[in-house]
């Protein structure tokens, strides 16, 4: 009875391992069809143009970015996954591919694509993968998407210089930009309407605070 018993829960083992490999190997082989897409060049609007970045919890970095002088709006979404229509539930599976990620709409003239990636690296943890802080997933892991050759070259030299620095790996992915699906209404502002909210008041905030110390002259004049 034990050996039947055995063989029978070696079976499901087995069985169990080789489902995780197979679902494994379906995700890394749909990320890795992702990297070798040619990006798409998003067009300029009114001469402003925007950048994608996913950096944990698309509350706080949206926060991050909307007090940087330059940035005209900062928009939650999901980007960087396989599925079409993502949304806040099934993002959250980690199934879908796609990570928390913000909309950035700048103004070239008063801030530069290079400048995002130095804010983009300053207000994180670079080298944790798979999420920020106390949020942890795929859905969470750092991305830097570009639309060009010259934007990825850009993020490229400053990976490997910050690598270099800290004499560490740096987690957040290259990816070619291919499109952004904006989240839902009640994620957009939402530090600055929901200032009481525990995660807000424990984690955004705080994070908020570090980077605007780190780059107090990039940082908008509160009138």
């Amino acid at each position: 009875m034990k050996n039947t018993l055995y063989i029978l829960w070696s079976v499901i083992l087995l069985f169990s391992s080789c489902q995780s490999n197979s679902q494994s190997n379906n995700k890394d082989q749909k990320q890795a069809k992702i990297k070798n897409i040619t990006p798409v060049q998003v067009k300029s609007i009114n001469n402003l143009e925007r950048a994608y970045f996913a950096s944990g919890c698309f509350w706080c970095v949206e926060a991050i970015y909307e007090s940087v002088k330059g940035v005209k709006e900062s928009v939650s979404g999901y980007s960087g996954g396989h599925t079409q229509n993502p949304t806040y539930q099934t993002s959250n599976t980690g199934r879908t591919g796609h990570a928390e990620a913000v909309e950035i709409t700048y103004d070239p003239k008063i801030i530069s694509f290079s400048t995002l990636v130095d804010i983009y690296f300053g207000s994180q943890n670079p080298t944790q993968i798979d999420g920020q802080g106390p949020d942890n997933g795929s859905q969470y892991r750092s991305i830097i998407f570009y639309q060009n050759e010259k934007q990825r070259k850009i993020i490229e030299e400053k990976k490997e210089t910050l690598s270099k620095k800290l004499n560490k790996r740096i987690a957040a992915e290259i990816l070619p930009f291919q499109k952004f699906w904006k989240g839902e209404a009640y994620h957009q502002d939402y530090e600055k309407r929901n200032p009481n909210n525990p995660y807000i008041q424990n984690i955004s905030k705080p994070r908020l605070k570090r980077f605007q110390a780190k780059f107090p002259n990039l940082i908008k004049e509160i009138h």
